[in-house]
């Protein structure tokens, strides 16, 4: 009884999180008469006949008319480019501090856990100043090369690479391989879970990212997906419920993929993750 009673607890919250996704869904394939009815309908009928009327009217013209079809692309490229490259400076950071012994390691990495206090706002002004000091101001490159490394992904790593066994390192190290060669063959093969953490957490903050974008792109065609909606709402046409739905849809529906996909190696992930200081 306790059990089913605990199912039932889970069953409602689960309904409660997916009925509005549902309701975005449903919202984006109706015509503009039929979204504000007496009586609120999910499926996309028709208000005076009662028939189906699903339409993909919306789509087209938010990805054409609205420039998300092109801010689709952007970010499909920020992130394709972004993470793999975050990924493999964090991982190399992450290295260095849990396994190289060098001068002060200790305290460098006590200092830059210490930036991670910083309120990441007070840190949007210099951050433009070198993205324009270093002529990447409203360019691609403005996106990706200032979210490059992160302090919270080093030391995930870090705690990760700090629990693998030493003597791996140590007989690699007698049979003379070096410590790039450790770190590919090594390493990094026993380190997937939380490598599939970082990338797709990485990529679901990026995706979503919106006020870095705002701040360094003028120029319509470098925008991505977050702030191609955000100009979507604020126009005149685009601010219907119905094209602000299936613009929100084309944002979720890849993050949704996403999570559905990989769901088994983030709780993995997050399991194995700082068990050891």
């Amino acid at each position: 009884m306790r059990k089913a009673s605990m199912y039932a607890a889970l069953a409602l919250l689960a309904a409660v999180s997916v009925v509005p996704f549902l309701w975005m869904l449903a919202t984006s394939f109706k015509h503009g008469q039929d979204i504000y009815t007496k009586v609120p309908n999910l499926l996309p009928l028709d208000r005076k006949t009662g028939e189906w009327a699903a339409t993909l009217g919306n789509y087209d013209y938010v990805l054409n008319v609205g420039g998300l079809g092109g801010a689709f692309v952007n970010s499909v490229w920020v992130c394709a480019v972004l993470v793999p490259a975050k990924l493999l400076i964090d991982a190399l950071a992450a290295y260095a501090f849990a396994r190289i012994p060098f001068p002060g390691r200790d305290r460098l990495f006590v200092i830059m856990l210490g930036g991670m206090m910083v309120p990441a706002i007070t840190l949007l002004v210099p951050r433009i100043h070198v993205t324009q000091s270093l002529g990447m101001f409203d360019t691609g490159w403005g996106l990706i090369v200032p979210n490059i490394a992160s302090v919270l992904d080093i030391f995930l790593m870090r705690q990760f690479f700090l629990s693998l066994p030493a003597e791996l390192e140590e007989a690699a190290l007698i049979d003379g391989a070096g410590r790039m060669r450790i770190f590919w063959t090594i390493v990094l093969p026993l380190s997937k879970p939380v490598l599939a953490v970082v990338t797709i957490t990485s990529f679901l903050y990026h995706w979503n990212d919106l006020v870095w974008p705002l701040l360094v792109t003028n120029d319509p065609e470098l925008y991505t997906l977050p702030l191609a909606l955000q100009q979507l709402v604020a126009s005149p046409d685009g601010g219907r419920a119905y094209y602000i739905m299936a613009g929100a849809t084309l944002a979720v529906l890849p993050v949704i993929g996403v999570l559905l996909v990989f769901q088994r190696r983030i709780l993995q992930g997050i399991a194995f993750t700082g068990l050891k200081g």
